[in-house]
């Protein structure tokens, strides 16, 4: 009788843990979903302007690495206005 008892309460125990990770998994994939649409609303980030010298040009990286950190911007995009900032 105690391993019929055992082999429920892990059955249990282990339903239980899965529809808790379910549901995790099912409300990180909606805020994903979420800031995917709402990301396109949002207004692309400005190109900045040519780098006179050093120090401004190292402030735009930065910028530019901030913006793709908060997902504003995407790869692609972090890509384009770097090599911009770069050959400027």
């Amino acid at each position: 009788m105690g391993l019929l008892r055992g082999m429920a309460r892990v059955a249990v125990i282990s339903g239980t843990a899965t529809a808790v990770s379910n549901n995790v998994s099912r409300r990180q994939a909606n805020r994903w979903s979420q800031q995917q649409d709402e990301q396109p609303a949002a207004a692309p980030a400005p190109a900045p302007a040519p780098a006179a010298g050093g120090d401004d040009m190292l402030e735009q990286l930065q910028k530019l690495g901030e913006l793709k950190a908060q997902g504003i911007l995407t790869d692609a995009e972090f890509e384009a206005q770097k090599a911009k900032i770069l050959a400027g």
